[in-house]
């Protein structure tokens, strides 16, 4: 062969959120240094960085959470630790504004750390990230579901520019309700004056064109489909024409590289299993449905993120997918400075101060993150692959110190003993409704397809 990449053999590790706001470099902790080692080793490694870079040049939004933000030389502290390439699509984009977004990209550009998912216009936002590894060219795409329009990357046209933002995966949401519960809402829009106001916009005919509804089996209430049933459910699929953009971009890519991954920020959930903060165990369907799509548009790895903790396994047609890595780095308790917003949400006062306010919304650990132990938990998925086909996944806990204190709390290390085999526990559960046997040994989960 003439080029190793011929071969067909190349590992990538994947993590999920790295909400990462201090230096890594830093400590020297034998199971801490033994993690960067696994993330260096690996032939390329990506992380979702679901933070913002700047120094408060931009206005702040209404978001109601977490204000991100971190000193633009912590890009150098995901570069030490072994990364090459970030996800930059997720709903924290814009927390400081299309200014604040645009320069973490501008940083991301200063320390060449390849991103992919946000630009100046929704060609950029989804066009792929290239990373060139001894073993292969790997390209690297990203979308997020969970988005406000604001932050959302718009198209261009010959005569008028595209509005910058990232790569928002939308999808149709349909409640199926029964009869009874139908003509309530009937009634409701009716006497609510709803559907007057409705008809009334719709012959003004600002809004453009709309999906039309037969009135005898569906109807919208407050901007929600909602269709006659037998029974109740939620169901979702993702937007066709997002399918169809998303889709010229990997199909171009598989032209261009030796590897495709793609990642997807989706805080959105399936309609089983246990919540943890707003979030279910169970991924949306929409999101099994781009999931699955993707990889047979040619992608070789999903990696999903979102909910803060980590969701099933699903190894389809021999390629893996996470429908959530959880958290990386889970440093959002260590922001400088917050918004009036933030302190007024918890009755506090410009006598208050960041302190304050972090132990104000977790009511000292007791409720929120702090005080569920899924959301400190996780695993850098390591997947291996020998002539193009996945041979091993090894899952290789991580301990982001639940219980410690906030100056402590938040940075990753390889888990051990009892708190490894619940992490990797947990995995099993979680997978089992795709089929994935996860064996555990030596405090590592190992998936062989």
């Amino acid at each position: 062969m003439l080029y190793d990449a011929e071969r067909g053999d190349m590992t990538i590790a994947v993590v999920g959120d790295a909400m990462i706001s201090r230096r890594m470099r830093a400590f020297r902790e034998l199971h801490f240094l033994k993690l960067v080692e696994i993330i260096r080793n690996a032939d390329v490694s990506i992380a979702n960085l679901e933070f913002l870079f700047h120094d408060y040049e931009s206005s702040w939004q209404w978001t109601r959470g977490t204000y991100t933000r971190s000193d633009p030389k912590n890009l150098n502290e995901l570069k030490w630790m072994g990364f090459d390439a970030v996800l930059t699509a997720n709903n924290h984009a814009y927390d400081f504004s299309e200014g604040g977004f645009l320069t973490t990209l501008k940083h991301l550009e200063e320390v060449d750390l390849p991103h992919a998912g946000g630009g100046p216009d929704l060609d950029h936002s989804r066009a792929p990230a290239y990373i060139d590894s001894p073993r292969g060219r790997v390209a690297v795409m990203s979308a997020s579901s969970t988005f406000t329009d604001v932050s959302r990357a718009g198209p261009g046209r010959p005569d008028f520019p595209g509005r910058p933002g990232i790569n928002a995966l939308r999808h149709d949401l349909v409640h199926h309700v029964t009869q009874d519960v139908f003509e309530a809402l009937h009634k409701a829009n009716r006497e609510l004056g709803l559907e007057a106001h409705e008809e009334a916009q719709a012959q003004f005919g600002f809004q453009g064109h709309s999906k039309l509804l037969d009135k005898r089996t569906a109807m919208r209430f407050l901007e929600r489909e909602f269709r006659l049933s037998e029974a109740f459910k939620i169901e979702t699929s993702v937007n066709k024409d997002d399918l169809e953009g998303i889709g010229h971009w990997i199909r171009g890519a598989k032209k261009q590289a030796d590897w495709l991954v793609y990642g997807v920020h989706c805080h959105e959930s399936g309609s089983t299993g246990e919540f943890h903060g707003g979030s279910r165990t169970s991924p949306p369907d929409f999101l099994v449905q781009f999931a699955h799509w993707s990889i047979d548009q040619g992608c070789d790895l999903f990696a999903g993120h979102g909910p803060h903790f980590m969701r099933g396994i699903e190894i389809y047609k021999g390629r893996p997918i996470f429908y959530s890595l959880g958290n990386f780095i889970f440093q959002n308790e260590t922001v400088a400075w917050v918004p009036y917003e933030g302190y007024q949400r918890f009755g506090l006062g410009a006598e208050h101060t960041p302190g304050d306010y972090l132990e104000a919304r977790s009511d000292a650990g007791k409720r929120g993150f702090p005080a569920d132990p899924v959301f400190w938990r996780s695993v850098v998925a390591v997947c291996t692959y020998e002539a193009n086909a996945l041979k091993e996944i090894a899952l290789y806990p991580i301990d982001m110190g639940f219980g410690r204190p906030i100056p402590q709390r938040g940075r990753p290390v390889l888990a051990q003993g009892l708190e490894a085999r619940e992490t990797l526990q947990w995995l099993q559960e979680v997978s089992q409704p795709y089929g994935t046997e996860i064996t555990i040994a030596d405090d590592v989960g190992i998936i062989r397809p």
